[in-house]
């Protein structure tokens, strides 16, 4: 007696190719980026509070996010000629904005890159603050203040005594971004501590 065994042919679905979004365009003058007013340029507002909405409906970047997303392949941006503008040419160009660029940008970068959102901090007196994993800048205050530094640049006790001092001020928390030359950085975070 033999048996018959039956097999089925399985048929493997073929893989979902995810759809390739697009760049969102973006227009470079002097000291801003400004988006067009797109759904996908909104977008990364709401998700990632990247820039500040203006009332055109344009998002408005500043040089660092303009980098970050230029360099995620998130942003297509062009020269007042209309040209594309790639990353190294857009660092040649904010570097003579921006003789610090490089050292904010790494700072900035790590940052998003561990997942926080990072705006910048002008009003409080420092570079950037910073908010925790999962808080929007609106839905509550940052927890620090963060100012880049280069590992080899000189920090007097008057200086860290006045970052302290606007940390402390402001009810954050006071880190210093140390960034090495091959653009990796330490941070270390300074409290106040009563005797």
């Amino acid at each position: 007696m033999s048996k018959k065994i039956k097999i089925n042919k399985i048929v493997s679905k073929k893989p979902e190719t995810k759809k390739k979004k697009k760049k969102v365009k973006a227009i470079l003058s002097r000291e801003r980026v400004l988006t067009e007013n797109t759904d996908a340029a909104h977008e990364l507002y709401n998700q990632s509070r990247f820039g500040n909405l203006l009332e055109d409906g344009k998002v408005q970047l500043s040089l660092l996010e303009a980098l970050y997303l230029l360099e995620k392949n998130k942003l297509l941006i062009k020269d007042y000629r209309k040209k594309n503008v790639s990353s190294d040419d857009f660092i040649k160009k904010t570097k003579k904005v921006e003789p610090n660029f490089w050292i904010r940008y790494c700072v900035f970068k790590d940052i998003r890159d561990r997942g926080y959102i990072i705006k910048t901090a002008l009003k409080f007196g420092a570079d950037f603050r910073v908010y925790d994993r999962g808080v929007k800048p609106g839905e509550d205050h940052a927890r620090w203040i963060i100012y880049p530094v280069h590992e080899g640049s000189a920090l007097t006790w008057y200086d860290f005594a006045a970052k302290n001092r606007v940390a402390h001020s402001t009810k954050k928390r006071l880190m210093i971004g140390i960034v090495d030359n091959e653009g990796d950085v330490t941070y270390y975070e300074i409290k106040w501590i009563r005797p």
